[in-house]
Order: structure tokens, then C-alpha cells, then sequence
């Protein structure tokens, strides 16, 4: 379902660059995409994974209620998502780590420049620590699924990335894990080079491209009614 959703976001990314998306240069009348319309296009890219989380809701619903973690009552998710995203902001502010919340779904994006060395799966020291209030605050609100998602930039091949995306997504689950963090609320899935947010061909557009994504979505009652 992930896959089928990158293609949608893909077409989405073509569309706008087959229509207003344009410019041309008044001196050569070259036509080229506007950088608003790239930031919109790589923007609607990096947004897709809302939706179904990895693997489904099913056995991990049935694991996270056998270990004894409640859903959340309809009308009371948007709080419970509203003081999770506080905190996890206040905790992650000055390390380069970005919260994004869409609906009732939060989303942490981590530059693997400072969570790995180039082309590892080890988490750096120095991030540690940033990992720790993470983990503090998703163990302190526990009636959510946990999607971690690694992604790479384009150099080397398809096979060495994607097997590298999923080393990094499982590295950050298991540091997550160690620090307190049911397993049973986590899932991991590696993209590979796949999921661009910015170009490939310079080294700033690399290093965006480099990443970790935690996806946190709530469980709610109908969620274990489903089951």
C-alpha cells in the first residue's frame, strides 16, 4: 500500500510539472520548473505516508491490546495528539529534527546527517540524547502506533540502499525499544533511494534525501473494534 501511495504522490509530482508549474528564462526562453512549484511538488511527496500503516492496524491492534495498552475515545484524540505534539516539539527544538502533524497523525523527520555517519546504521552518539526525550514521550503516550521508515539518497546501488533504508529504520526502532518503548506499538519498513524530498544531484538535496521518519498514529476505539 505504501508503494501503491508513492505512485500516486509521484503522478501528483508530474502533473504540477506538466502544467503552471513552467517558467521561461527572459534571456535564453529556456523553460524550466519554478522552485515554488518543486517545494509544492517534493512537499505533496514527502506528505503521502498518511494513511494505512505499515503492514495494516490488525496484528499490531491485537498485540498492543494483549499487552494492555487502551485506545483513545473518539473526541478525545485531537487532545491527546495536540499534547503529544507539544511535547515532542519542546523536546526535539535545536536538533534538526522536524515535527509535522497532519490530521491526527505525527510525523518526525530526522536528516540522517546527524543521526548517522555517511552510508551507516549505527546512531551517533551525540544523537542519542535527542533520541531519549523521544522515546520518553512516545513511552508517556502509549496508545499510538509507531511507523519508522528509512530512506536513502541515490548514490550507490538500489539493493545496498534499500538494504541500508532498513537498517536505519530498524536501528531507530530498537534504540526506541531499548529505551522503553513497547515493541509491540512499532513497525519498520525501508524505502530505499525511492522517496526523494529534494533532488539527487547536488549534496544538500543528498543529505535531505538521507532520512528517518517516525510516524506516530493514534489507536483508537474503532481500531480495536476492527480487530
Amino acid at each position: 500500500m505504501l508503494r501503491k501511495n508513492f505512485i500516486m504522490s509521484a503522478a501528483a509530482i508530474g502533473l504540477l510539472a506538466s502544467t503552471a508549474a513552467c517558467t521561461t528564462d527572459p534571456v535564453t526562453g529556456e523553460k524550466k520548473i519554478s522552485k515554488a512549484a518543486i517545494g509544492a511538488a517534493l512537499g505533496a511527496g514527502a506528505g503521502f505516508l498518511a494513511g494505512d500503516i505499515i503492514g495494516g492496524k490488525g496484528d499490531r491492534t491485537e498485540k498492543i491490546v494483549g499487552v494492555g495498552i487502551g485506545a483513545i475515545a473518539g473526541g478525545a484524540i485531537g487532545s491527546y495528539m495536540d499534547k503529544q505534539e507539544k511535547e515532542l516539539r519542546e523536546k526535539t527544538a535545536g536538533t534538526g529534527v522536524e515535527v509535522v502533524r497532519q490530521g491526527d497523525e505525527l510525523q518526525l523527520n530526522m536528516p540522517a546527517g546527524i543521526t548517522f555517519a555517511f552510508g551507516q546504521s549505527t546512531i551517533q552518539p551525540q544523537f542519542q540524547g535527542t533520541l531519549n526525550q523521544v522515546a520518553q514521550t512516545l513511552s508517556q503516550y502509549n496508545s499510538t502506533y509507531i511507523d519508522v521508515i528509512g530512506h536513502t539518497d541515490s548514490v550507490g546501488s538500489d539493493a545496498a540502499n534499500q538494504t541500508l533504508s532498513e537498517q536505519r529504520a530498524a536501528s531507530v526502532a530498537n534504540y526506541l525499544s531499548g529505551q522503553g518503548v513497547n515493541r509491540a506499538r512499532i513497525a519498520t519498513s525501508g524505502m530505499g533511494e525511492s522517496q526523494p524530498v529534494a533532488s539527487n544531484d547536488t549534496e544538500v538535496g543528498r543529505a535531505q534525501n538521507r532520512r528517518v521518519n517516525i510516524r506516530v498514529v493514534p489507536v483508537t476505539q474503532q481500531d480495536v473494534s476492527a480487530r
